[in-house]
């Protein structure tokens, strides 16, 4: 683990779900007591995803719970939040999702150094054979070190 990273949470699902290709680093704004909330690990990406509007980026769904000890004030915890990128970054993502089957999903968050950060990833859709594919080629791997395992002792 890199100095000053803290993973917090992770989106299996993504991986099941599509082929990820691109990864990329963003930066969240955030209201309030989100940051505190994040800290002690209450943030799920399930059924997360990423919108570029009006060349701005901005992931939808993200659940952050509401901090135990803030204020009535607390902010929507599935509130459209949104990512810090570079315009570069936005154009060619914006690209690649204008063509057929690609989206952009959040894959984990994590803080480096203090600040809350996002990995999203330029994602392709999978059919359910490749699921089945994938899942059988875990099992088979799986076998192997297990006789791999065994031959050993």
């Amino acid at each position: 683990m890199d100095k000053g990273i803290k993973n917090i949470c992770f989106n299996k699902k993504a991986s099941y779900d599509y082929f990820l290709e691109n990864n990329i680093e963003a930066g969240i704004v955030l209201e309030g007591s989100e940051i505190k909330s994040i800290r002690n690990g209450n943030v799920n990406l399930k059924d997360s995803h990423v919108q570029i509007k009006n060349e701005e980026a901005y992931i939808i769904n993200m659940h952050i719970s509401s901090y135990s000890n803030g204020s009535v004030f607390n902010p929507d915890p599935t509130r459209t939040r949104k990512l810090l990128l570079n315009k570069q970054e936005i154009r060619k993502l914006s690209i690649k999702v204008k063509e057929k089957g690609y989206t952009i999903v959040p894959t984990k968050v994590y803080l480096k150094d203090g600040k809350a950060k996002v990995e999203i990833a330029l994602a392709k859709g999978k059919k359910n054979y490749d699921k089945r594919e994938v899942e059988k080629e875990k099992s088979i791997n799986k076998s192997i070190r297990m006789a791999l395992k065994e031959s050993n002792r």
